[in-house]
């Protein structure tokens, strides 16, 4: 049996002398006045006994005012991290082909997750030949589907296993989708223009329900955030950002206090400022020069500092190379860039070199991605400048929303 436990910050009669006071048939509480208008006490119960401190005990009524616990819980802490675990929601993650070394660190990051793989097979016509094995083992279960949409010909393969696995009872679907890739397509700037984004939102908006309600979506730094009002009201779109993994590396380099942070135009600062205000920051922008469009340095300044420039993705590259023009020029003492999505077309990456120490406009220190683009992730590994932050971790505690 259990003891009782009475509030210790209720008024107690107090003697001038030490004494024992019974709270409760199965505790006592033992007061010793100190010479400093305090009393040290200890709680004694069937388990376990804790000391504590009593402040601000009157002279005239010998009441006790405030107690304070000196001792923690002595709840182990193998004990609070079973406990943990067993709050832990189980997640089936299911993955492409693209996502699969996605999908294992995103495992190691928590025993919750166990990894369950799809038959990825087409019939001879080029069409999708998909089997979900032991369909049956995940009824009841949470279910999240770590999708890559790096090209419009694997797109309608994964949108079959993404349409057929809440219709499998299961209590709950997550589609985990880090690159939302026509994000940059939000805009109809003339008639005639497709935004393809909205086509996108929508598709994934008629998601079947499963039986524990809407499908949630895990996107991690869509391009305008106004693009959450694409998606209707049948998902619950959860937008995850990669800057806290920039900050937590930031923190790491030797040069730490002497960082900048620079926006190579207007979009990407109304996008990102407000995670990195910590930072002195520079704006560069795109000014017209007859035919040519060209960056100048609109405010900050670069000199003498390790300047990092920071965008949501990265496709052929011009414009950040001649915002790193601009930076060198006006003298930055390193340049080094950050962007979610490393997307490179047509292999664009080889334009970025390292700058081994020389003059800044020679190349970058570093060159930061995410692995959400798993195709740019093989062929940049193990080339300077590029170091690939991964996205796991937020992977793993975005399913236990």
């Amino acid at each position: 049996m259990a003891a009782t436990t009475t509030p210790l910050n209720q008024s107690l009669a107090l003697k001038p002398q030490s004494e024992t006071l019974k709270t409760s048939p199965h505790q006592s509480l033992t007061l010793k006045p100190s010479k400093i208008s305090t009393t040290d006490c200890e709680l004694k119960a069937f388990r376990n006994p804790r000391k504590w401190r009593v402040g601000c005990v009157s002279e005239t009524n010998h009441h006790i005012g405030i107690v304070q616990n000196l001792v923690p819980s002595t709840v182990s802490m193998e004990t609070t991290a079973a406990l943990k675990k067993k709050d832990l929601k189980k997640v089936c993650l299911f993955y492409c082909a693209e996502t699969k070394a996605l999908a294992e660190r995103v495992m190691a990051e928590s025993d919750a997750i166990e990894l369950r793989s799809i038959s990825w097979r087409t019939f001879e016509d080029g069409f999708p030949n998909l089997f979900i094995a032991n369909a049956h083992g995940i009824r009841g279960r949470h279910v999240a589907f770590l999708a890559s949409f790096s090209s419009p010909a694997v797109i309608f393969e994964q949108l079959s296993v993404i349409y057929a696995l809440p219709k499998l009872f299961i209590s709950s679907f997550t589609l985990v989708l880090p690159f939302f890739p026509t994000g940059t397509s939000e805009r109809v700037e003339e008639e005639g223009d497709v935004a393809t984004a909205f086509t996108l939102s929508r598709i994934l908006s008629n998601i079947p329900i499963s039986r524990g309600g809407p499908t949630s979506v895990v996107i991690f730094d869509i391009h305008a955030l106004q693009e959450r009002f694409y998606f209707g009201d049948n998902v619950l779109p959860c937008f995850e950002s990669g800057i806290p993994l920039l900050k937590e590396r930031l923190q790491q380099l030797p040069d730490s206090d002497n960082i900048s942070i620079a926006f190579p135009d207007d979009g990407s600062w109304k996008r990102f400022h407000k995670q990195l205000q910590h930072f002195p920051t520079i704006v560069c922008g795109k000014v017209r020069e007859g035919d040519r469009r060209i960056v100048r340095l609109k405010e900050g300044d670069p000199r003498g500092r390790h300047v990092v420039i920071v965008d949501d993705l990265v496709q052929s590259g011009g414009t950040l190379i001649e915002c790193q023009k601009v930076l060198a020029a006006n003298g930055a003492a390193k340049i080094s860039a950050y962007v979610t999505h490393g997307i490179f077309p047509n292999r664009s990456w080889e334009r970025f070199q390292q700058d081994n120490g020389e003059s800044p406009g020679s190349g970058l220190t570093y060159f930061w991605i995410t692995d959400s683009c798993p195709l740019t992730v093989k062929e940049v590994k193990n080339r300077r400048p590029f170091e690939v932050l991964s996205l796991a971790g937020a992977i793993a505690a975005a399913l236990q929303i």
